[in-house]
């Protein structure tokens, strides 16, 4: 009788997923699941979805609600995390744009991946606290980004026993299938590297290379131009990357520095906004409150999601092999020690295993450590509540960089914090 806790349940996209995953496997059937959030409305909405989706599907797993978040963790399992904390457009996206950094997304590296470090990943350690103290056989499956620097900082002030989880993987292999035209049942990858900048290092179709299809499915300008930078980045690279051409045009200093390119590579259809992303979450709420409401009879179907694929097989012990993001003990040579890297990881009942990967190609390695350099220091600084080490952290970031000097680095960072108010005065 497994007990699953989701810190964070009003994330209404993921929290719907990890019930319908969970209904879908017999061996947790009979589990707890205790889902818990600081917003009451959202709280009591995903109860009764939760409660309804078990009637409908006939499955006996028993759902609690709670804002206590120890109550909530009290003798869990597993522990799922997807919290968001004082995230802001107006500060973490705005203020470096007035500057002419040019994020897409701002939460991964760059000024608004840091700050968004600096507020998380001290809550996901005073998580981590409490699951020492009322769960300590607990498996933490991280969703919260920045995946990275929030799993390096957990994996170094805490032992509990984490994997940071992301879908970019399973992701990206559907879009490559798709790239070459066969199903995505025929492809596999041998995936590495770090959050958002893992690599295909192999890809596979019925067992054989599939690079080649790969760079002639390039040559397609309609093909090329689904995914621009990803494209550019195999073309001169020599791999492709797991993150989306959104994302991945942030963490290089090639595509968001000036207009021409940002229009050569259609970059200006993509850019984020606070509307689009507060109108894309509102539409999700809105179908959770229509479908918890209604007399029609809920379904559910597996999702891509790995977390309930990791419970699975640690409750079944029916072995998976997954990608997660742990700490760098032998995993990857040419990344940096104990750094949080991506690799494959086989889970059983024993736990999880990580497999090692070796050295990546040097051309990999080295774009990766551009990115951790960011990671490196931004963990320091939310260790060590060190102010000058987050400025240094964004002084690092490879887009930051490329666009402002060090003067003006220091003007927008120091922007920035005052924009914080009283939530950074952990920091000095």
């Amino acid at each position: 009788m497994a007990k699953i806790s989701l810190i964070g349940a009003g994330s209404v996209v993921f929290a719907r997923r990890l019930l319908q995953d969970i209904v879908c496997v017999p061996e947790l059937s009979d589990a707890t699941v205790s889902l818990m959030d600081t917003d009451p409305e959202r709280l009591a909405l995903m109860s009764k979805f939760a409660n309804k989706l078990a009637r409908d599907t006939g499955t006996n797993i028993k759902v609690e609600t709670t804002p206590n978040r120890r109550e909530a963790l009290d003798d869990s399992d597993y522990v799922l995390t997807t919290i968001r904390v004082g995230d802001s457009y107006e500060r973490d996206i705005a203020i470096p744009l007035k500057y002419g950094v040019d994020q897409s997304v701002g939460d991964t590296v760059g000024p608004g991946g840091v700050f968004k470090a600096l507020r998380t990943a001290p809550v996901l350690m005073d998580i981590c606290e409490d699951i020492e103290d009322v769960a300590p056989n607990a498996t933490l499956l991280n969703y919260t980004n920045p995946m990275a620097i929030a799993c390096w900082a957990i994996a170094e002030a805490t032992d509990v026993p984490t994997i940071g989880l992301c879908h970019s993987v399973q992701h990206t292999t559907a879009d490559l299938a798709d790239y070459i035209g066969v199903s995505k049942d025929r492809v596999k990858g041998w995936v590495a590297g770090i959050n958002h900048l893992a690599w295909f290092l192999r890809f596979e179709v019925d067992g054989q290379d599939a690079y080649p299809q790969l760079f002639e499915a390039m040559e397609n300008p309609e093909i090329f131009s689904r995914d621009t930078v990803r494209f550019e980045v195999m073309k001169q690279f020599g791999y492709f990357v797991t993150e989306s051409t959104r994302h991945m045009s942030e963490y290089t200093p090639y595509f968001r520095t000036n207009e021409e390119t940002i229009e050569e590579f259609k970059l200006n259809q993509i850019r984020q906004d606070l509307q689009h992303r507060t109108t894309r979450v509102d539409d999700h709420y809105t179908q959770l409150v229509e479908d918890a409401n209604s007399d029609r009879i809920l379904t559910a179907d597996r999702s891509e999601e790995y977390a309930c694929r990791i419970i699975e097989a640690m409750e079944s012990d029916r072995p998976t092999v997954i990608n997660g993001n742990v700490p760098n003990q032998g995993l990857i040579d040419n990344l940096l020690e104990l750094s949080s890297v991506e690799v494959p990881i086989l889970i059983d009942k024993l736990g999880f295993h990580p497999m090692a990967v070796g050295e990546l190609p040097g051309q990999l390695a080295a774009l990766s450590r551009s990115n951790q350099a960011v990671q490196q220091m931004a963990t320091q600084a939310i260790l060590d509540g060190d102010r000058e080490a987050a400025f240094h952290a964004i002084a690092l970031d490879p887009l930051t960089s490329a666009v402002l000097s060090l003067g003006e680095i220091r003007s927008m960072f120091d922007e920035m914090w005052t924009a914080h108010g009283n939530e950074l005065a952990a920091y000095s």
